[in-house]
């Protein structure tokens, strides 16, 4: 029997463990990525689901109006008059802020890049809309971010501001 059949060759065994090193490489490189991925995925989610509180807040807020809504353009303020006090919202330093009649100003949402409350006529109401775009939660060049957070919220006031 000649000595090459009877095993590997240590030139072989190099070669396959040098390959299993390359898969091992790229497959650990490959779940990185979704773990990372997956985690700025939970973020997202995590800000646009306050987001949507946040609006929730603001229609019922709208909803709640005794008289005419106005809103100031220095400072920027929202006014809704209520049955318990005014309420103000502000939008400052990527934040949106709530005021209800002397109470302290109170932080509802962080991480805002731009925020619009304006009036939305109809034909026979008042409505108001709310533009609202989260920053996103990180910037990267391998496009993962490839949702832009704008939300849209309407709402109609109730008490006298219908048409």
């Amino acid at each position: 029997m000649r000595r090459e059949q009877q095993g590997y060759m240590i030139i072989e065994a190099a070669v396959y463990g040098f390959i299993l090193l390359i898969l091992l490489g790229v497959a650990y490189a490959a779940m990185y990525g979704c773990i990372d991925r997956s985690i700025a995925l939970h973020r997202n989610a995590d800000g646009f689901v306050s987001a949507l509180r946040t609006g929730e807040h603001w229609r019922a807020d709208v909803r709640g109006a005794t008289n005419a809504i106005r809103v100031e353009t220095e400072p920027p303020q929202f006014h809704i008059p209520s049955a318990h006090g005014e309420i103000l919202y502000r939008f400052e330093t990527n934040a949106i802020l709530r005021r209800a009649g002397s109470n302290p100003w109170t932080v509802l949402l962080l991480s805002v890049k731009s925020s619009q409350m304006q009036p939305d006529p109809r034909e026979r109401v008042s409505a108001w809309r709310w533009e609202l775009e989260l920053l996103p939660v990180r910037k990267d060049n391998s496009n993962t971010n490839r949702i832009r957070p704008l939300f849209s919220f309407v709402a109609v006031p109730g008490g006298s501001t219908n048409k």
